[in-house]
């Protein structure tokens, strides 16, 4: 890449984890099929990026696809999404799509889906790209889990002087990430030091990490599930000569933002910050809130309200209130004017909550009470 200043500058974008074929089942058929075509439309974003940003080269580290029998069309699109940047691509297989001896990447080539400029690593070795004089050492995964380092030979692999020496890889840094990380697939913390790297770009772990200033796991670009770990980004990488320290620029991709909330109701403050949160979320929020603790029904008729509000603004809402106590005030039961029957049907609901199975007796309790308010409005009208 040709900067500002006329010379000439390495530069090139690592991204992973695109995932591509993955399903949302677990969303409405409207919602899961948004944030299917939120992915490939990441992919065009990268593209774009890459142009925009005048890289020599897109390394992704691994994941492409989320499983080895996603459909003809899946791959067709894939590939195409990637077309408004003509430069060479280089695409790692992860443990999702594994170089197998037939795998969604033997699929690709007999549909003839492969853009020429895209060079698929399914073997170990060294891709040279001379023109951009980069020397990318790769490690595909040729099963889905692997227990020795496929980057531990990148120390022997020779490659040509004034080359930056790039490694591309798909698996856990050990010793790194979080306990709860599968220990397969293992990569070792120094291995740029080992191998003499320029710089290591590593998939695997969804969220956008540094593991040391050579070493950067890019995350996902577009995020699909719910986790706090920076996901939704890719990275542009400049270094302007071998031996020089990487220059990164984290490039926000994602449309959608996935937040799970986990709450606690104790006091009428508490859901005045909840509302507050949902209502300064943008519109492309995918939100998953699990509430407990205790509301009064007034209470209750404002979080409902809110997360009708909230339903026809983001991407997708959903609301666990299974441990949710519904606890009505004195002010509560007598705005209700349940006397005689009535009362004594919300006095049983009440002591029911405090059962076993509390959730019936809550959301008898709350249709009750909105029906009594429906009736009380009718009259008053």
């Amino acid at each position: 890449m040709y900067s500002d200043r006329g010379s000439l500058v390495p530069r090139f974008l690592h991204t992973a984890d695109w995932q591509m074929g993955r399903s949302f089942s677990r969303f409405e058929t409207e919602d899961g099929a948004a944030l299917v075509e939120a992915r490939y439309a990441a992919i065009e974003k990268l593209a774009q990026l890459a142009v925009e940003q005048e890289c020599d080269a897109v390394l992704v580290a691994g994941d492409v696809f989320d499983a080895q029998a996603v459909s003809d069309r899946t791959i067709r699109r894939v590939f195409n999404a990637t077309s408004v940047f003509k430069g060479p691509w280089i695409m790692l297989p992860g443990n999702h799509d594994a170089a197998l001896a037939e795998s969604v990447w033997t699929r690709a080539r007999r549909l003839d889906a492969v853009p020429g400029n895209i060079h698929l690593a399914l073997e170990a070795g060294v891709i040279l790209l001379e023109e951009q004089r980069l020397a990318v050492l790769t490690a595909p995964l040729t099963q889905r889990h692997t227990y020795t380092d496929l980057t531990e030979d990148f120390k022997d692999r020779e490659t040509p002087q004034g080359f930056l020496r790039i490694g591309l890889a798909h698996g856990s840094v050990q010793g790194v990430l979080p306990d709860d990380v599968d220990s397969t697939n293992p990569i070792a913390p120094d291995r740029v030091d080992l191998a003499n790297l320029d710089y290591l770009a590593l998939g695997d772990w969804h969220g956008t990490k540094e593991i040391n200033e050579r070493t950067w796991y890019s995350g996902t670009p577009e995020p699909e599930r719910f986790r706090n770990n920076d996901a939704g980004y890719a990275l542009v990488v400049t270094i302007p000569e071998p031996g020089a320290v990487p220059e990164i620029t984290s490039h926000e991709i994602a449309r959608y933002r996935w937040h799970q909330w986990r709450e606690t109701l104790s006091v009428p403050s508490d859901l005045d910050r909840l509302i507050e949160r949902m209502e300064e979320l943008p519109e492309t929020s995918v939100l998953d809130i699990r509430l407990d603790g205790a509301i009064t029904l007034e209470g209750l008729q404002r979080l409902d309200h809110a997360l009708s509000l909230a339903e026809a603004r983001f991407r997708s809402v959903a609301c666990d209130r299974a441990s949710l106590q519904l606890e009505p005030t004195e002010d509560d039961i007598a705005s209700l004017h349940a006397d005689g029957y009535l009362g004594d049907v919300i006095e049983e609901l009440q002591m029911r909550q405090g059962g076993d199975s509390p959730g019936p007796a809550r959301d008898a309790l709350a249709i009750l009470a909105g029906m009594l308010k429906s009736r009380d409005q009718g009259v008053n009208q």
